[in-house]
């Protein structure tokens, strides 16, 4: 990359994180009347909506503990991230050791899920805010939930009074599956964990599931990672079995090259490269730009009405994707997709008026919803992906 180039693209990133997009959650989201984070903010950050969910409310703590730990030891970073986990530790947690999925706003349990998501999010959440705060409790919460989620993932009969609470949707005698997430998002909190720990003994989680990934979800005869899979990887001629959401693909993508970049394993690399250049191809919609939520691999309908949305997450992991394949290979074909992504994305996502990015768009690009933040969208991938663009680009050279 030309090193004009490079400095303003950095330059870019630097300022949308700095200037737009952490203040934007600093003003809005913070409730000091009963501790964690607003998320249901529209256009302008107004307040529409109060109920917490808990998942949100980790990955905002993660946020602002990785900006104090990593970029600058601002104290307003680390009040922000104090304020969400002492919500989070109050309100967060069920007595089994599990985590609600959402509360009201003074914290009361509305809603457990099957999935363990928000438990992963709650690890990553108090492993930086330990390092943040200096919080030796908060470390030991992080490690239990880490490896409660492990536990259960290798074997829920681990814990057999929590089996039940993780039962399949559909009755596995008939027809068993697995998805994708669980082992893309296991490796993508052991690194968080190994990062905030530095203990390389969390690199054995990450073998695993990048093992189980490529394993069985990644089918180079279809030249695509797919969502949902038999439980030996069998390709399930359905239509979640034909199913790839290429934001996942992509993102998980990253988490592989990031891995292959800590251990100089030009191997992974190359897999992982190989995701990528699918991803993009089955997402990239031609005719209107940005990419779609979800692609049939036959051409076929897919089940989910919204599939041809294009949502504010696949976009940023694109942009982090690109730009980190970029600095890996030097080859000019991903700084091309990066800048075709970003120039669709900052015309279309990003609000200069009220700052931080739409989160639903319609296929041609016009906005669908107006809110900035739901219970699902909140303030994660965007600061995420710019911290991590800005920081590969300002990488010396």
């Amino acid at each position: 990359m030309d090193p004009s180039r490079r400095t303003e693209l950095a330059g870019l990133y630097r300022r949308a994180l700095l200037d737009d997009v952490v203040p934007f959650w600093l003003r809005h989201s913070l409730d000091a009347e009963y501790g964690g984070y607003l998320t249901c903010l529209d256009r302008d950050g107004s307040v529409y909506g109060t109920d917490k969910a808990m998942w949100l409310q980790a990955r905002e703590v993660w946020l602002f503990a990785k900006l104090y730990n990593t970029l600058e030891r601002r104290p307003e970073w680390l009040e922000a991230a104090r304020l969400g986990y002492r919500f989070l530790r109050a309100h967060g947690y069920d007595a089994d050791g599990r985590m609600f999925f959402s509360a009201t706003r003074e914290g009361r349990p509305l809603r457990k899920r099957r999935y363990l998501f928000t438990e992963t999010f709650g690890a990553i959440a108090g492993a930086h805010y330990a390092v943040a705060a200096g919080d030796e409790a908060a470390w030991d919460l992080a490690e239990r939930t880490y490896r409660l989620v492990v536990g259960l993932y290798r074997d829920p009969q681990s814990h057999p009074a929590l089996a039940a609470t993780l039962a399949p949707k559909t009755i596995s005698e008939t027809r068993s599956m697995k998805s994708h997430a669980m082992p893309m998002i296991l490796v993508a909190t052991s690194q968080e964990m190994r990062e905030a720990s530095g203990d390389a003994a969390y690199t054995a989680v990450i073998d695993e599931a990048i093992h189980e990934i490529l394993t069985d979800f990644v089918h180079p005869e279809e030249r695509a990672l797919l969502e949902t899979v038999g439980p030996r990887g069998e390709r399930l001629d359905l239509p979640a079995g034909r199913l790839v959401n290429p934001g996942h693909a992509i993102e998980c993508a990253w988490f592989l090259l990031r891995e292959a970049r800590h251990r100089d394993d030009r191997t992974l690399a190359r897999r992982a490269l190989e995701v990528l250049d699918w991803s993009l191809e089955w997402g990239w919609d031609e005719p209107h730009g940005g990419l779609l939520y979800f692609v049939d691999i036959e051409g076929r309908p897919p089940e989910q009405l919204e599939w041809d949305m294009k949502l504010w997450w696949p976009h940023t992991e694109a942009l982090y994707a690109l730009l980190l394949a970029h600095a890996m290979t030097g080859e000019a074909r991903y700084l091309a997709w990066h800048d075709r992504i970003h120039a669709w994305s900052m015309a279309h996502l990003a609000d200069p008026v009220y700052g931080e990015w739409y989160g639903y768009l319609h296929r041609d690009g016009s906005v669908a919803l107006s809110a900035k933040g739901s219970m699902w969208k909140g303030a994660f991938h965007v600061p995420r992906a710019l911290l991590y663009c800005m920081q590969t680009l300002e990488e010396p050279r």
